[in-house]
């Protein structure tokens, strides 16, 4: 036989995914490429790893345990990476981190720098709700988090990296007189809610039980993208933050619509274990936090001050 390691990365995506398409994006790669080297792959054995029935792949038993092979063969080798680059004084291994969906919006960029940086570290970052946020980090899954609401169970450290604004968002074809859209107008607006366990939910439902107005819900999506999609196509309104929604303010597809008391304003925050028994590249990783934020917000968020 004679597979090589890029064919079985290339077949354990696809096991994992049940995907060529799904697949070839994660790895950067064109459809084409992937489903070559998957055919290639294929030819090495006898038996069928997979199976396409209509426009879906299956993957047979066989392919399952050829699976199970490349993921074990995939992480000797970067062992073997990370051994070399620490042998030659260069950081090397795995950051764990776990992320509220709208910090998505933000992380990337305080990471840039140190990812570009040290090219043996393997950037792991799960994007969910603030509940699983907080699973992962109390079940010791991650190296950090980074959320908008302090958790109150849990000891932790922080770092606090910017504010996080929110403020009520509509389509371009909403008007309203007046400084502030009145109380009664509020009341009448549909409402777009994030999913239960979102901070961005908690924060609207907090901020209008504070304020005795009485709403109807119109929807609720499970992504800031659904509901930002949903209130560009004037479906209904929402409570939103600011971060997310830079380039539709910009272009006029969306507005902020102004509401006594609001935006809504917090802090997103670095936050890890104080128990944590931090590994070298989480040390560094926070040391890099700790020197850069400034800058980070100064290059890539200064036009906040516009709202």
């Amino acid at each position: 036989m004679n597979y090589t390691l890029h064919q079985l990365e290339i077949f354990h995506r696809i096991a994992k995914l049940k995907s060529v398409t799904k697949a070839s994006e994660e790895l950067f790669l064109t459809q084409p490429a992937v489903s070559i080297q998957l055919k290639k792959f294929q030819e090495q054995f006898k038996i069928p790893l997979f199976e396409v029935v209509g426009r879906k792949i299956y993957i047979t038993e066989f392919g399952e345990e050829i699976a199970l092979a490349a993921a074990s063969i995939l992480e000797e080798v970067r062992a073997i990476n990370y051994k070399a680059l620490s042998f030659q004084g260069e950081l090397a291994g795995k950051l764990k981190i776990s992320i509220v969906s709208t910090a998505k919006y933000a992380m990337p960029f305080f990471l840039a720098d140190f990812i570009k940086e040290n090219s043996g570290v393997d950037l792991i970052m799960d994007v969910t709700n603030k509940a699983e946020v907080i699973r992962a980090l109390e079940n010791n899954n991650v190296d950090f988090a980074m959320v908008s609401t302090l958790p109150k169970k849990l000891k932790i450290n922080s770092i606090k990296l910017m504010e996080n604004r929110l403020h009520l968002v509509g389509g371009k074809d909403y008007t309203h007189s007046g400084k502030y859209i009145s109380n009664t107008n509020f009341e009448e607006l549909p409402l777009i809610y994030r999913e239960q366990g979102s901070a961005t939910r908690n924060a609207m439902e907090r901020f209008i039980a504070s304020q005795k107005i009485s709403t109807y819900k119109k929807m609720e999506l499970t992504s800031n993208e659904a509901v930002k999609q949903a209130v560009i196509a004037g479906v209904g309104f929402s409570i939103m933050p600011l971060i997310g929604i830079k380039n539709e303010l910009k272009n006029g597809d969306l507005q902020i619509i102004p509401v006594k008391k609001l935006p809504i304003i917090s802090n997103w925050n670095l936050i890890w274990l104080s128990s944590k028994n931090m590994s070298v590249i989480a040390k560094e990783f926070k040391n890099h936090i700790e020197t850069s934020k400034d800058r980070v917000m100064d290059l890539h968020f200064n036009w906040f001050d516009k709202y």
